[in-house]
């Protein structure tokens, strides 16, 4: 039912199944040494992404390369993605309204807009990776990673999806699994 796991926290990555991590300093040089092995093609805008979408992106692409899944550019997958955490957008909601008092409606930045719904980073990576299934955000407050695996399995029981990438994210850590039914 696991086919793998990438991972990301605030200085080391990694693929569970494969069973090694390495460290990073930035997302920038992270983006780098993951780039052209396990991002198989370049990410359109990935530095103008909030840090939720470029953590969310990345861990999917790890996750991919730990379980053996290919992708490639233009290459459509049924794929379902759900994404859960606590704090929904609330990181980018900031971001966009202090901006927006800072700078005003005219000088407003408004690509900050784009990352205000907690669906956003799940939705900048079903395009690049071309997954055509369903993507559903999860807003558990409890018991996060538990309450969202239970939700994707009842989902692989249902015989719905035949793959779905689960991304749990939070403060210290970003997680994506690839489960199969």
């Amino acid at each position: 039912m696991l086919k793998g796991t990438g991972w990301i926290s605030k200085d080391k990555y990694g693929c569970k199944k494969q069973g090694w991590q390495k460290e990073y300093s930035d997302l920038k040089s992270l983006y780098g040494s993951l780039a052209p092995e396990i991002i198989k093609y370049p990410v359109e805008n990935f530095f103008r992404f909030d840090p939720a979408s470029k953590f969310t992106m990345l861990s999917i692409a790890l996750a991919l390369h730990d379980a053996k899944l290919k992708y490639s550019a233009g290459k459509k997958q049924e794929i379902d993605l759900l994404g859960a955490n606590a704090e929904g957008a609330q990181e980018a909601n900031l971001a966009y309204f202090n901006d927006y008092l800072a700078n005003g409606r005219i000088l407003g930045r408004g690509n900050l807009f784009i990352y205000t719904l907690p669906s956003s980073p799940l939705a900048e990576a079903a395009i690049h990776f071309g997954l055509t299934g369903k993507l559903l955000y999860l807003g558990f407050t409890k018991n996060i990673e538990k309450e969202s695996l239970k939700y994707a399995v009842n989902m692989l029981k249902q015989n719905r999806p035949k793959t779905i990438l689960l991304v749990n994210s939070g403060p210290e850590k970003t997680t994506c699994r690839v489960l199969q039914g």
